[in-house]
């Protein structure tokens, strides 16, 4: 058995698109001292191949490092995310600790699979 058959609400429609992992801390102190933080958002990418995404199709979104979540402006890599979300380009986001997204599990996971 995959570790994908145990995610039934993942499709194969979602598997022909994008799987992206947005990585971001709020301030440059967090990045230099929170390395496990750091380290474990960047191993959902491991997790989102584990889901049954090619290697290849997962893209990791981090230019928003030590950058403030209070405001878009200068958030290039949130600007990214929206964009391939709206243009149908993304099957799932997998995030770490993003406080005020719907579906962040008390964990901190947040998990977000988009219609097939």
């Amino acid at each position: 058995m995959n570790s994908y058959d145990s995610a039934p609400k993942v499709l194969s429609t979602h598997r022909h698109r994008l799987a992206v992992v947005y990585v971001r801390q709020s301030t440059a102190g967090q990045v230099e001292h929170n390395i496990e933080s750091t380290d474990r958002q960047y191993a959902l990418r491991d997790r989102a191949v584990g889901l049954g995404w090619p290697a290849e199709s997962v893209r990791v979104i981090d230019a928003d490092l030590g950058r403030s979540g209070a405001s878009t402006t200068g958030r290039t890599g949130f600007v990214e995310l929206t964009t391939l979300v709206g243009l149908g380009q993304v099957g799932i986001v997998l995030a770490l600790e993003v406080p005020g997204w719907p579906g962040t599990t008390p964990t901190g996971i947040g998990c977000w699979i988009w219609p097939g």
